[in-house]
């Protein structure tokens, strides 16, 4: 069965944590976790957040065994862009973007679902 967490308008690039979901991807659970934590990113903290997130929902489902479920989706989708404008010299204006992302975790204990 799959636990699912997902953390929506997180307030960074999904570039800047796109490397760090890879990192965990088809990991343990458990072992990603503990990755994540010595990691020194704000990126590492915003999915080690969601992998906890993930990591409850399942136990409040009733997985069996916690320490069995493995990473099987980590992905970091782009979210709504907020723009603004920096005014420059004479009379001009720069661009600014503020990306937000939306990071998906899923869990899989190992079992077919069959319905």
């Amino acid at each position: 069965m799959e636990y699912k967490a997902i953390h929506r308008y997180a307030d960074m690039s999904p570039r800047k944590i796109r490397p760090f979901a890879s990192l965990i991807r088809g990991k343990m659970a458990d072992e990603a976790l503990e990755l994540l934590k010595f990691l020194p990113n704000k990126s590492a903290r915003l999915l080690e957040q969601v992998l906890k997130s993930a990591l409850g929902n399942a136990e409040d489902q009733g997985a069996r065994d916690i320490d069995e479920l493995i990473v099987a989706e980590s992905r970091v989708d782009g979210g709504p862009i907020m723009k603004r404008i920096q005014p420059r010299a004479r009379g001009t204006a720069y661009p600014i973007k503020r990306r937000c992302a939306h990071i998906h975790v899923t869990l899989w204990d190992g079992s077919s679902e069959e319905a």
